[in-house]
């Protein structure tokens, strides 16, 4: 497939911008325009924010990913743009969306946010949307209706200004981020080899930074089947197989690499369910974390190859790497795009962090394509997936800033 918004094209431009930036002694000043909107859009945004965090949308939990794509979709559809939704694997009934706006330019564009949370049924309830000490509070704040929010805003802006210099933007929203976007990896991947660049709106690091690189992720499986007895009067008859579990993740637990940024943390555990009796069957599943594929491929190796020295005899065990998301590495790409976004935030008179995160997300699946991304466009935050997540309030109007005008720059070097 070709592309019009080829490689040699964005280095070529992207660089004679960032030459010519150099070679002016003096900060751009600030597009008064979008900066007033940014900034008289700020009490409208964070209440629109508030509306969609005091709604419960855990990975698959239909009912509130349904209320929130609705107010989403209205939103976008206010904006002029066509509406597709695509839904889940069964038996998640949830839907991802994909809105997209016709302009009159060359750039196609591609925005992503992710509607769902970790956070489980009942918690916007317990911890409702509130701002304390300059901080917006509640389940998904910032990862990822911060996120949302932002794009919506920043597109509003775009109208406001009657701005049509693209060909397309995209505005693709996974129901299904939080569990790893299986059901949805496809069609971010076939929508993402349609445009020219992503731009993923995960929230801001705390920092004030974009995220250039991420690491992808995986999960070590590792199963125990032992032999059951009674654990009073006879244990010795039978095969712990939760000793075993134990035992084995103490071992493989120490399978990561700290130079590589490779980490593996067993999080959950399962053996017996009575306590007089010796188990016979165990699992145990653990978070991998890997900045390069190759790791993948070793912890793999490593998990069969370390399980076979055992604790209890007889037992048998059994080990997989079920993967996920794939790495998002730094590219030439990506440090372009970030010199753009550090520009542009230079207007306001404010720095950009550039970090790496070991969190996977979806911009791995649009880099994994060829897709030049950036990372992290979303309301700077912190305490990412606790009860403690939050958001601060002073970054709403420069993040809505910074989305805008990064838009327009992007077309503006295509054009």
């Amino acid at each position: 497939m070709t592309f019009p918004f080829s490689r040699s094209l964005i280095a070529s431009a992207l660089t004679l911008g960032i030459a010519i930036s150099m070679a002016t002694p003096a900060l751009a000043e600030p597009d008064k325009k979008v900066q007033a909107d940014a900034e008289q859009y700020k009490d409208e945004a964070l209440k629109l924010l508030e509306r969609l965090v005091n709604i419960d949308t855990g990975s698959g939990y239909e009912p509130g990913l349904t209320q929130v794509r609705g107010i989403v979709v209205d939103e976008l559809k206010k904006l002029g743009a066509s509406i597709e939704t695509f839904p889940n694997t069964a038996p998640d009934k949830s839907s991802h969306v994909v809105a997209t706006l016709k302009g009159t330019g060359k750039a196609k564009i591609l925005l992503m946010a992710h509607m769902d949370t970790v956070f489980k049924e009942g918690a916007a309830a317990a911890r409702p949307f509130h701002i304390k000490d300059g901080r917006a509070y509640g389940p998904g704040v910032m990862d990822d209706k911060g996120g949302i929010v932002a794009g919506l805003y920043a597109l509003k802006i775009l109208k406001n200004l009657d701005f049509k210099d693209y060909a397309q933007i995209t505005f693709l929203l996974d129901a299904s981020e939080e569990t790893g976007s299986t059901a949805a990896t496809e069609l971010i991947q076939k929508v993402a080899r349609q445009h020219d660049v992503t731009l993923n709106l995960e929230p801001g690091r705390p920092a004030d930074g974009l995220v250039v690189w991420r690491k992808g992720s995986a999960t070590a499986v590792v199963e125990v089947k032992g032999k059951a007895a009674h654990a009073g009067v006879a244990p010795e008859l039978g095969r712990n197989a939760a000793m075993e579990v134990a035992h084995q993740i103490l071992q493989l637990g120490k399978l990561g690499d700290a130079e590589k940024k490779t980490t593996i943390n067993f999080t959950v555990l399962n053996a017996g369910d009575r306590v007089n009796v010796i188990p016979d069957q165990a699992t145990a599943k653990g978070d991998v974390r890997a900045a390069v594929p190759e790791e993948f491929d070793r912890i793999e190796k490593d998990l069969a190859r370390v399980s076979a020295d055992k604790l209890i005899p007889e037992t048998e065990v059994t080990t997989r790497l079920e993967r996920g998301l794939p790495p998002m590495p730094q590219t030439a790409e990506s440090d372009r795009l970030v010199d753009i976004a550090q520009n542009i935030y230079g207007e306001i008179g404010r720095k950009l962090t550039i970090e790496g995160s070991g969190g996977a997300a979806d911009a791995s699946l649009s880099a994994g394509v060829g897709v030049p991304t950036l990372d992290g466009f979303g309301i700077v935050g912190g305490n990412i997936h606790t009860p403690e997540e939050y958001a601060e309030v002073e970054s709403v109007s420069p993040r809505i800033y910074l989305l805008t005008r990064m838009i327009m720059e992007l077309t503006k070097q295509k054009g």
